[in-house]
């Protein structure tokens, strides 16, 4: 039996939100690899399949028994919520095998399966605060330097972007969006709309609509499963939604289409 590894982004958590094409790999699969959490999201599509889990901080070896059991024959899925090529492991997986040398076309076979993301998931929530352009950041600074965060917090703040915040803070990192709030503040008005949303489609989930001048006082909100969304100079609220302007009022009558603006 030739082995597949596919790459799989389970979406938010709520099997709803998973795509066709995740459904059927993972039915396909005989090995489910993955960090335990995620594991759990798809606990009842797996029954009688080998399954290893795995911790948090185990990336790496992760990577390696998903290439070495595909590799042996095996049919592998390795889940992760969200989307596996944002801030997942289709980057590592890709790194393990270049560094291998892997010959993608003849070697072994390799699909990445997206999935549904917290800035996706999230954005619904909350109503349309992705409309124009935005920029995406983590504040975990586990693998990239602090300074180089600061710098693309820094730029995205001045390009008035909007802004998705990932994992904007844990019990051992508490200043980092704390500094990120001071940064943007000197681009940004104080009543900048933000949304903090925790457990996006879970059972757990909450949403808080707030703004940057309150960011702080929402604490107890912020998490790993939290996701941030700082919106720039043209975003506002209305009845608890979060609203990106694309710009069609500038050229169109909005409540008339029959008429155009000049």
């Amino acid at each position: 039996m030739t082995g597949k590894l596919y790459i799989v982004g389970v979406g938010p958590g709520h099997h709803d939100h998973m795509t066709f094409r995740a459904k059927q790999v993972i039915e396909e699969s005989n090995t489910i690899v993955g960090y335990e959490t995620y594991v759990n999201l798809v606990e009842d599509l797996i029954a009688g399949k080998e399954v290893h889990r795995y911790a948090m901080t185990q990336e790496v070896e992760r990577a390696h028994q998903c290439i070495d059991l595909a590799k042996s024959g095996k049919i592998v899925s390795l889940v992760s919520s969200g989307d596996p090529g944002i801030y997942g492991m289709a980057g590592l997986i890709y790194e393990v095998l270049a560094e291998e040398g892997w010959d993608r076309k003849n070697g072994l076979y390799v699909e990445i399966v997206p999935g549904v993301s917290s800035l996706n998931s999230c954005a619904a929530l909350v109503g349309s605060p992705l409309m124009t352009d935005f920029a995406v950041v983590s504040m975990s600074d586990l693998l990239v330097p602090w300074e180089i965060i600061v710098k693309r917090v820094e730029a995205a703040a001045q390009g008035d972007y909007v802004i998705v915040i990932y994992n904007p803070s844990s019990k051992k990192r508490i200043h980092q969006l704390q500094d990120t709030r001071k940064i943007l503040l000197k681009y940004r008005s104080p009543t900048t709309p933000v949304a903090i949303v925790k457990g996006a489609f879970r059972e757990s989930q909450t949403i808080v609509l707030t703004d940057l001048e309150n960011l702080e006082n929402h604490a107890d909100q912020l998490g790993m499963i939290s996701t941030v969304i700082v919106g720039n100079s043209s975003t506002y609220t209305y009845q608890d939604l979060m609203i990106n302007p694309r710009g069609y009022t500038s050229k169109y009558n909005i409540i008339d289409p029959q008429k155009t603006r000049n």
